[in-house]
């Protein structure tokens, strides 16, 4: 046996030693399962989902002179929570000089880009770090050199990702040895030619090329977890009539049921809580129950025409005010019904009839009869919504973001001591001209420049909200810094656009 020595030995039996050391210097014996090369627009470090508050990305090596990153991403769920907008802070090991376009509050301001971006000022390597308000669970990293695929050089081949909760006490979450190496100009693929082999073999020889593509592809697929929020399901207990509401005075038992003035679900008290759910959801759609679709339907012209059929949205009850025009209301909840519960098909009728194509002009003899307009004689004028004033200003301007869904945006800055502070943001950039239904609500906060605009804050359930028209909303407009910013873009948009003259 050749023991410890390494000693090369021919032999008719060998005997394996085992060697003391640490058990996980063997990860570095088994065949790594790698991982596509890193790309210049996108790289994407999946980990296990763990607390953070500091994340370093540090670059050991590059396929060119110092490294450069446009934007680092620290997403926890669907929030990049990296951004300096999120109150996140940045440093690095060193910063090229010189560069305004390359400076390091670019790293996390949002933009992509080479002219967004940061540079190290050493040849092949730099770090820099994100600090984060708070400590967040996060999921993945995601950096790229150059989004635009305007420039090749300056990519990280050869880097490090580590995070902490404490101060100097780093776990490392991703590195690039389980990538491919890097070759610009290349595919990185194996070629296979069949063509100098007789008919049959050729047609194996592509018949083994196409399972194995078909296995690579899958192999691919399986690397890529599924993110899947799962939870435990258990038999809901039993229901019980609580005396005058209080949860400590039960009397006797009842079935899971509706109230009894809407009829029955005929539920046993034994019923899962599968049965209870589809049992409610097929009582509040059922055809004989029109009072869900008279709901939806009245909210969708109140939206539209200022006043819902019923003035009291959320009440249509004996304390709810008369609806105006009830058969009208109940054709529109029968017509819902019968299209699929489509709102579009709904907002499709309303701003197509002729009743939203009114003119808005005044007759005197129908405001003597009718000043409110609650019979429809003209379209009722009224002031815009705070939401549509701020989209409509980011529209005219070409900087509004009209892409749908993903991670919303904050009107504050957020100091965090024992609570949170809110401050009104000061400096806006791209990630916050997203329509304002992404904006994320803060409890007991007003927008700085549009909550004077009747806008409630998120503490408030304002089904119905009031219509002012005050001059502290024109002064407000004007002072705004966000509004000003809207503007000079404005301008430079009719300069480029239309020219001198």
């Amino acid at each position: 046996r050749g023991g410890k020595t390494g000693v090369a030995i021919t032999a008719d039996v060998v005997l394996l030693e085992s060697v003391a050391g640490d058990p996980g210097d063997l990860n570095q014996l088994r065949q790594p399962a790698f991982r596509p090369a890193v790309n210049l627009q996108r790289n994407v470090e999946k980990i296990k989902p763990l607390p953070a508050r500091r994340i370093r990305f540090t670059v050991l090596e590059t396929n060119s002179s110092q490294p450069c990153i446009d934007e680092l991403e620290i997403w926890s769920g669907e929030k990049n929570v990296a951004l300096a907008s999120q109150g996140a802070t940045v440093t690095c090991s060193s910063t090229l000089p010189g560069h305004e376009i390359h400076q390091l509050k670019h790293i996390n301001d949002g933009q992509y880009g080479n002219s967004h971006s940061w540079i190290s000022n050493e040849d092949g390597k730099g770090w820099v770090q994100i600090e984060l308000p708070q400590t967040v669970l996060i999921d993945r990293v995601e950096w790229g050199r150059d989004r635009q695929l305007k420039y090749r050089d300056r990519l990280a081949t050869r880097y490090r990702i580590e995070v902490s909760v404490e101060p100097d006490k780093w776990t490392t979450v991703a590195t690039g040895r389980d990538r491919l190496p890097l070759h610009i100009n290349s595919r990185l693929a194996v070629e296979y030619q069949f063509d100098h082999l007789p008919a049959q073999e050729s047609r194996r020889g592509e018949q083994i090329l196409a399972s194995l593509q078909t296995a690579q592809r899958q192999l691919v697929r399986l690397r890529e977890p599924v993110m899947a929020y799962a939870g435990r399901f258990k038999q809901p207990g039993p229901t019980h009539r609580l005396y005058r509401g209080e949860p400590q005075s039960k009397r006797e038992q009842v079935n899971p049921n509706t109230v009894e003035f809407f009829g029955t679900l005929s539920l046993s008290t034994d019923a899962l809580e599968q049965q209870r759910r589809v049992k409610f959801a097929d009582w509040i759609v059922s055809p004989e129950n029109p009072l869900t679709a008279r709901v939806l339907v009245n909210r969708l012209w109140h939206y539209h025409f200022g006043s819902g059929l019923v003035t009291t949205p959320s009440d249509f009850g004996t304390n709810g005010a008369r609806p105006s025009h009830p058969q009208l209301l109940d054709w529109l909840a029968r017509e819902f019904m019968d299209q699929g519960w489509s709102v579009k098909h709904i907002q499709r009728l309303l701003l197509t009839s002729a009743t939203f194509c009114q003119q808005s002009f005044p007759r005197r003899d129908a405001m003597r009869l009718d000043a409110d307009c609650r019979w429809l004689w003209r379209f009722p004028p009224r002031r815009l919504e705070a939401e549509a004033i701020r989209d409509s200003l980011l529209f005219v301007a070409g900087s509004l973001d009209g892409s749908m869904g993903g991670p919303g945006f904050s009107g504050f800055e957020v100091q965090q001591e024992n609570v949170r502070h809110y401050f009104p943001k000061k400096n806006y950039g791209p990630a916050d001209w997203r329509r304002m239904i992404y904006m994320t609500k803060v409890r007991q906060e007003l927008d700085s420049v549009f909550g004077l605009f009747d806008c409630p804050d998120a503490n408030q359930v304002v089904p119905k909200r009031s219509r002012s028209t005050t001059p502290l909303q024109a002064l407000n407009l004007f002072n705004s810094t966000f509004v000003v910013q809207q503007a000079q873009i404005l301008s430079k948009r009719l300069e480029r656009e239309a020219g001198s003259e």
